[in-house]
């Protein structure tokens, strides 16, 4: 990759333990950038954060606003760590942030479906590829349906995320953290350090929150970009013989958990994915056996959240980082322990792959359709 300097010649030589060591430190940048977000965001006060959301208080609204963000960015993870953090700053709602990170969880799947065109040419290829792809878009979208409704419903799954937060010592009786935490202190200094600075030029508090916010912003972009970039040249030649293991062994439950160690090492669900499509496509591993590493994948990419909210003063931060955790997981159990609902993703994709094959105009309208235009007219109409 051009102009990255974990791919630039020679780099290939670090040694894994030096980028084991740089990726801790990307992770700290990481808290530090979303406390930063946190405290920035607070800065503007109440009357900047009701008027930033009060167009997107529909539910479903806020949906399509996760998968916009999600598609926009191409990463689930900056989507969710940025949420978290307008949680633990008190703009935004455990309710509205809810149906915002189901939305990530549908917009992360296109960076696969996308990597699927590189086979357009080859047709056979392109049908397999485009199948494995795809099933990732048809599990997230069939565990949005099935979960969003019940969430909205009976609040069952934020119910069972403040009681574990609760039980980690994350909220207190009176809804306030409880406690020290070494991590929030350690993330704490260096915003602290900035904000002073900043006050000390003779800013105001706008100016002051405006360079937190960017601040936080661009560490947490950067910060996930290079433990990615860093990680990659570590994992992949990792990932694609656990795949061939793991499937030597018939797969299943352990080939879910695979995909859910390897995401979480790679701080990326689109690379696990992504390594399966070529696979795939190759004829390598077939489209079932795939699909659970895929769902590992799902939970994986929850870490990011769980991180971040490490980094957030409220114990909101913790409950919204578990609820992605938990959407995943049972989602991930439900969907896979019922045969029935295991195979829908599978035929869906199959046939979308047989139609996209035969018409690949299709392919544009597809991706354009699902990631683009519905989501803006969701947010349109609903808002």
């Amino acid at each position: 990759m051009t102009g990255d300097i974990t791919d630039s010649p020679g780099t290939d030589r670090i040694p894994d333990w030096a980028r084991l060591l740089l990726v801790l430190a990307l992770l700290y940048l990481f808290l530090v950038g979303v406390k930063a977000l946190e405290t920035g965001i607070k800065g503007f006060g109440a009357d900047f954060t009701d008027s930033l959301f009060e167009k997107v208080s529909n539910p479903l609204a806020g949906l399509f606003v996760g998968v916009l963000a999600t598609v926009l960015v191409q990463s689930s993870s900056v989507t969710t760590a940025t949420i978290v953090g307008l949680v633990g700053s008190g703009s935004l709602s455990v309710e509205l942030a809810v149906p915002m990170i189901m939305g990530a969880n549908i917009g992360t799947t296109v960076t696969n479906t996308l990597a699927s065109l590189g086979f357009l040419r080859r047709s056979r290829e392109f049908r397999l590829a485009f199948a494995g792809a795809t099933m990732h878009d048809f599990f997230n979208v069939l565990n949005v349906a099935v979960m969003l409704p019940l969430e909205l419903t009976t609040g069952f799954l934020t119910t069972l995320s403040e009681w574990l937060a609760d039980l980690l010592g994350g909220v207190g009786s009176t809804g306030i953290g409880q406690g020290g935490s070494p991590i929030k202190d350690a993330v704490k200094v260096p915003v602290t350090l900035v904000e002073e600075a900043v006050e000390g030029l003779g800013a105001g508090d706008d100016l002051t929150s405006i360079v937190l916010l960017a601040l936080g912003i661009g560490l947490v972009l950067v910060a996930l970009a290079y433990v990615t970039r860093n990680m990659r040249p570590v994992m992949a030649g990792r990932i694609e013989r656990s795949i061939n293991a793991v499937l030597n062994k018939g797969g299943g439950v352990t080939a879910i958990a695979i995909g859910t160690v390897m995401t979480v090492l790679v701080q990326s669900s689109s690379i696990t994915t992504s390594v399966l499509v070529p696979m795939i496509a190759a004829g390598v591993v077939t489209l079932r056996n795939a699909f659970p590493i895929t769902l590992g994948a799902n939970i994986g990419t929850t870490i990011t959240a769980l991180l971040a909210s490490l980094a957030t003063e409220s114990p909101a931060g913790l409950v919204i980082g578990l609820h992605h955790f938990l959407f995943n997981a049972i989602g991930v159990a439900v969907v896979y322990s019922v045969p029935a609902l295991r195979n829908i993703p599978l035929t869906l994709a199959q046939r979308l792959a047989g139609a996209a094959e035969a018409n690949k105009s299709l392919v544009v309208t597809y991706v354009i359709g699902l990631f683009v235009i519905v989501p803006i007219i969701g947010v349109l109409v609903l808002q």
